[in-house]
């Protein structure tokens, strides 16, 4: 196995210092709780925030997606029944409109329930969406929220139950390329199903969002979304393509065009490597963050900016909020590949260590890897050779690789919380400080 001391990182760059895991905390609870005490922020709860425009989710979702085909029906609606997972992403989608409604400089162009369940064309045999038959909610908002809180329009609502849509089709297709047999701590769909029937529901679950999509009338915001459906595909390619390698010199390629802005002294120290120079270590790195952009953070971002720009929001806040969602995305996936490391299967409620079984290096592994260059020969054959996994998981947890990413998240988390500085004080701003700190510190 070789040596196994660690090589102590040196910084070239002091330019921009690390953000703390606890400065990022404490600067978050600080924005939320403006009174100068000692005692606890005041924590907004996001659900009675969003009353029904929340609650509602997941049955209108299953409303848009009405079939003659029972069983495709039922496949796509799989995750969508019971709790249906966090609804993370639509929160935020329904968050941005609240808190953004208090800048808006256009006129807010409200289209009824009835308009956008219509069909934009004139043909024949129109595909429809099932008559809502929910008597608590209406169109022009949620009956739940005070006069004092700015209501969410009937085209933001629908933006954020597409958004959930277009992540789940993501999650079915994942699936099935990682053989995952596991989602949210119960069999996945493919292990349900069959591998065929869950890139179908995937791909339906796609088709009726992009019905949905275009119903809202917005060509800016169809175009947003489609470039995140783009993405996603991109990213995956990137994961399968797994191209940042040092055999590789167009590895910087892509990540330079999107350049996701690591704080330098969080980025790859500038030394000498084994197998390549510094240059490929730190586009072996932006490859990675331009991956997790294209996979997890360009849905957040475009749909927290799409939110924005239906409510008639200006291209500052409209730039502020996608900034937003960004960095918090990031953060998110960042945290994700953490917990992959930290916690156990069942509090994941998914398979652990999967990327490494999968031959994919994210930022714990990439970190270590400037400790133990024993690493970088494993990366590079993708953990395939017997006892690679075991070497990297040994090394992981005996390097500051853990704690290197925790700080990584923690400043985009940052990122996120100066972004919508901006934004006038409300609710809904005070529940997008809060939700930083809760993809900081989430266990699942």
């Amino acid at each position: 196995m070789g040596n196994t001391t660690p090589t102590q990182p040196t910084q070239t760059s002091t330019s921009k210092p690390a953000v703390s895991w606890s400065a990022t905390l404490a600067k978050a609870q600080n924005t939320v709780d403006k009174s100068g005490t000692n005692t606890q922020p005041t924590l907004v709860n996001p659900s009675e925030l969003l009353g029904s425009d929340l609650a509602l989710l997941t049955s209108n979702i299953r409303r848009l997606l009405g079939s003659d085909h029972p069983v495709l029906k039922s496949v796509a609606s799989y995750y969508f029944m019971g709790t249906g997972g966090k609804h993370i992403r639509p929160m935020l989608v329904l968050l941005v409109a609240q808190a953004t409604s208090l800048t808006a400089l256009h006129s807010r162009q409200v289209l009824s329930d009835s308009v956008i369940d219509s069909s934009v064309s004139s043909k024949q045999n129109p595909i429809t969406f099932e008559q809502n038959t929910s008597a608590d909610l209406h169109e022009s908002g949620s009956p739940t929220s005070s006069s004092s809180i700015p209501q969410i329009l009937p085209t933001q609502r629908r933006l954020a139950e597409i958004t959930e849509m277009i992540h789940t089709a993501s999650l079915l297709h994942d699936d099935v390329i990682d053989a995952s047999l596991t989602r949210r701590s119960k069999p996945s769909v493919n292990a349900e199903y069959g591998n065929k029937m869950a890139i179908l529901a995937g791909d339906f679950l796609l088709s009726r969002a992009s019905i949905a999509l275009a119903r809202l009338r917005n060509l800016e915001v169809v175009e947003l979304l489609s470039t995140v459906i783009s993405n996603l595909v991109e990213g995956e390619f990137m994961q399968l393509r797994n191209s940042a390698k040092a055999s590789d010199p167009s590895a910087g390629l892509i990540a330079a065009k999107y350049n996701q802005g690591i704080p330098s002294s969080l980025a790859p120290v500038d030394k000498e490597y084994p197998l390549f120079s510094s240059e490929i270590a730190t586009a072996r790195f932006e490859y990675y963050l331009t991956k997790t952009y294209m996979k997890t953070a360009s849905l957040i971002a475009n749909s927290c900016r799409a939110a924005a720009v239906l409510g008639g929001s200006d291209v500052v806040v409209a730039d502020a909020v996608y900034k937003y969602g960004k960095a918090l995305g990031l953060a998110f996936q960042v945290v994700d590949d953490m917990l992959d490391f930290t916690v156990t299967a069942d509090e994941m409620g998914k398979p652990v260590n999967a990327d490494i079984k999968l031959g994919i290096a994210t930022a714990p592994v990439l970190y270590a890897a400037e400790e133990f260059p024993e690493l970088d020969l494993a990366i590079e054959r993708g953990f395939k050779n017997q006892g690679d996994d075991a070497l990297a998981l040994k090394l992981v947890h005996a390097s500051s690789g853990i704690a290197r990413t925790r700080d990584l998240a923690a400043a985009f988390c940052a990122e996120a919380v100066e972004a919508i500085s901006i934004l006038p004080d409300s609710e809904a701003k005070k529940v997008l400080i809060q939700l930083t700190e809760a993809v900081l510190t989430r266990k699942t």
